[in-house]
């Protein structure tokens, strides 16, 4: 058998294995460690849910069907919980429906028993260096709204019309300022972002707010007006 080494980036990556048959959680473990990789093992979605720590780099190896918990039931309780990580599915009954459901929460992939050796070493990889991408977007997500908690109140007002699209002019008049303080906002705005430009700042509010972007979304509440 010849297996290939793995590639991925995060070395304290772990993969999370969950299923209730013994025989194949030793299985699993000995092909993942084969390659390097660290592993944990737990027999049910309970286990797992009191022991998983979401901070910690990884991916989820699943089992569908077993006694209480199911893999699927694992799988909305993480969604739930607003814990992302990536699962690959597997089962021995495997059907489109359960196959939709298991996307539906979270699945990259979903595997019909059995699985070969090299196939899910594969999987499990592309999964590891999904999660990777998944954490660094939320590194960078979390340093925009850490910036953009910088900003002061009147900024925040500022930025909101800009999104909105107003020009310097059209935000002086609706804010009853002048045209000078108003490119006075927006330059420290640009600066405290860290924005290159009007349509790189742009795109940060949108990264935080989403598409109801502009003045009348929903923003983090901005520290109290210098």
């Amino acid at each position: 058998m010849n297996l290939a080494p793995p590639v991925v980036a995060n070395e304290a990556a772990t993969v999370f294995v969950v299923d209730d048959d013994p025989a194949v959680r030793r299985s699993l473990r000995w092909l993942i460690e084969s390659i390097g990789l660290r592993v944990r093992t737990y027999s049910s979605g309970s286990e797992f849910l009191d022991e998983y720590d979401p901070q910690l780099p990884g991916c989820l190896v699943l089992d569908v069907r077993m006694p209480g918990m199911s893999g699927l039931d694992l799988q909305e309780r993480l969604h739930e919980r607003g814990r992302c990580i990536p699962i690959i599915v597997m089962t021995a009954f495997g059907d489109v429906p359960m196959a939709v459901r298991a996307m539906k929460f979270g699945a990259v992939h979903f595997f019909e028993k059995p699985v070969k050796d090299q196939e899910l070493l594969d999987h499990i990889q592309t999964a590891l260096a999904e999660d990777l991408k998944w954490r660094e977007r939320d590194q960078q997500d979390q340093s925009i709204r850490d910036r953009y908690q910088r900003l002061t109140k009147r900024e925040s007002e500022v930025l909101g019309y800009v999104v909105d699209g107003d020009s310097s002019k059209e935000i002086g008049g609706k804010l009853g300022v002048s045209f000078k303080t108003v490119e006075a906002h927006r330059a420290k705005i640009m600066k405290k972002m860290a924005a290159d430009s009007v349509p790189h700042l742009i795109r940060m509010v949108l990264t935080i707010n989403g598409p109801d972007q502009g003045r009348t979304a929903e923003e983090p509440p901005p520290p109290p007006e210098e």
